[in-house]
């Protein structure tokens, strides 16, 4: 099962206690102290990696808890430190401290960030000798760690997102694009996460559908519109079967422009999809009409190999352009 949202708890390790502790000295029953420092609590990081099916082997776990410090040992030595934790999470997470609101972002392989810090370890009785206090027997416990629940989001990373009302085609056009094998069916919410396929080097993501509300939460709400944040460009798909598609064209932009106004500067292609299902004659009306949004349109049906040919010029053609930051189209 995909899961790219939970709640985590995340523990430091507590420092190690100081301890009381004597030298031993021939002809004495007590030398002086010598009770060492006990050891820091290991620390919490997190670490990106390249597997965005990680996050479905945490959904049963309760917490994560780095090692606690050795508590100080004789003869002045500190505890040894507690061991630190490192919790994988897949590149483009972000992680909220549900406690101070503070959000860091995981975007490379590797990455490796700070989340808590272990306490520190107590002092043991050596520490507090002094002119007046030869013999102390006072020492202190170690320090409990940071400890918080963090929520995790995923965003996917990836080159282009395939976008567009519920059975505008997406799955079907990711899986004729690529080796991908995403869910299809005659009814809305079919794909209820993202799938995702390789195109010569490009990372296509289909994205769940969304309805007019999704900025608001309707439907599928934020799980399909934060995928899209990330995204290089936009493949978005306008279904022939449509009725008024320009209508089904800005329902989309106008819910990408309610969540973050940003999506809506991405480089984008428009693909009428199921094509087949119309004339020469109709099919040429509709891609006239929707090139009125100022956008590429190419009309792609999954039965025609001659128009998945055109449409993937048109994405090999598009990584270049994606990259000009003065092209919008």
């Amino acid at each position: 099962m995909f899961i790219d949202e939970l709640t985590l708890h995340f523990k430091a390790g507590r420092g190690g206690d100081g301890v009381v502790r004597w030298r031993h000295e021939k002809g004495r029953d007590h030398g002086g102290p010598s009770g060492g420092n006990g050891g820091k609590g290991g620390d919490v990081y997190a670490v990106g990696v390249r597997d965005i099916g990680i996050l479905s082997a945490y959904r049963n776990v309760k917490m994560f808890e780095a090692e606690r410090g050795e508590d100080g040992l004789k003869d002045l030595k500190r505890g040894a430190e507690g061991k630190n934790i490192e919790i994988n999470f897949p590149i483009g997470s972000r992680l909220t401290n549900l406690t101070t609101g503070h959000s860091l972002e995981l975007l490379n392989d590797g990455e490796k960030t700070l989340l808590l810090r272990g306490g520190r370890g107590g002092l043991g009785n050596e520490h507090f000798k002094g002119s007046t206090n030869q013999r102390p027997k006072q020492s202190t416990p170690g320090e409990e760690g940071d400890e918080a629940d963090f929520r995790i989001e995923l965003l996917l990373l990836v080159d282009i997102g395939i976008i567009g009302l519920p059975n505008a085609g997406k799955s079907s056009l990711l899986n004729a694009l690529t080796s991908a094998k995403s869910k299809i069916g005659d009814f809305p919410f079919t794909t209820v996460e993202p799938s995702l396929g390789s195109f010569y080097g490009l990372i296509l993501a289909d994205i769940p559908g969304l309805i007019e509300g999704a900025a608001k939460g309707k439907g599928l709400g934020h799980k399909f519109l934060r995928h899209i944040e990330r995204t290089k460009a936009l493949l978005h798909c306008v279904s022939a079967e449509n009725k008024d598609l320009l209508e089904a064209y800005q329902i989309v932009r106008l819910e990408l422009e309610l969540y973050n106004k940003d999506i809506i500067e991405k480089s984008e292609i428009v693909v009428l999809t199921k094509v087949d299902i119309l004339s020469e004659q109709e099919m040429k009306e509709k891609v006239e009409m929707l090139k009125s949004v100022g956008r590429t349109v190419v009309p792609v049906s999954i039965l025609d190999d001659n128009t998945l040919k055109n449409l993937q010029f048109t994405i090999s053609n598009f990584q270049s352009r994606q990259n000009d930051p003065t092209s919008k189209h």
